[in-house]
């Protein structure tokens, strides 16, 4: 009973924040603030359910429920930390990709790699 008053409120602001990133999704103007509002919104998303998940497992654990909640904690916990790194440089590399194919931010955003470009005399490789 006291396990679920815990984990509840972890997963209600898991799902708050990942119904954040679909509203992002759908209402942003272009991909690059589109990538930019998921990216950043889900991963706090994901990370109040890894953590939810981490807290039932290590409790469980430690009540002596069996080592395969011990598994359990170590195999999220190996991959919230792949998470957290491939999320910021998947996000990097398909706002780059994007950039490059010639989808051009809405006129108000300052285009800083446009910039950076033409002051170094072409594009990056």
């Amino acid at each position: 009973m006291i396990l679920g008053l815990l984990i509840i409120p972890l997963l209600l602001v898991s799902l708050a924040f990942s119904a954040l990133a679909v509203f992002g999704l759908y209402r942003m103007p272009d991909v690059y603030t589109r990538i930019h509002g998921v990216a950043l919104i889900q991963t706090f998303g994901t990370l109040f359910a890894v953590g939810a998940i981490l807290f039932y497992s290590a409790v469980s654990y430690l009540a002596g429920y069996g080592d395969r909640f011990l598994v359990l904690f170590i195999h999220v916990f190996i991959a919230v930390i792949v998470h957290i790194i491939t999320n910021p440089t998947g996000t990097h590399a398909l706002a780059r990709a994007a950039h490059r194919s010639g989808i051009m931010p809405e006129p108000a955003i300052i285009d800083a790699l446009a910039e950076k470009e033409k002051r170094e005399g072409g594009a990056e490789v």
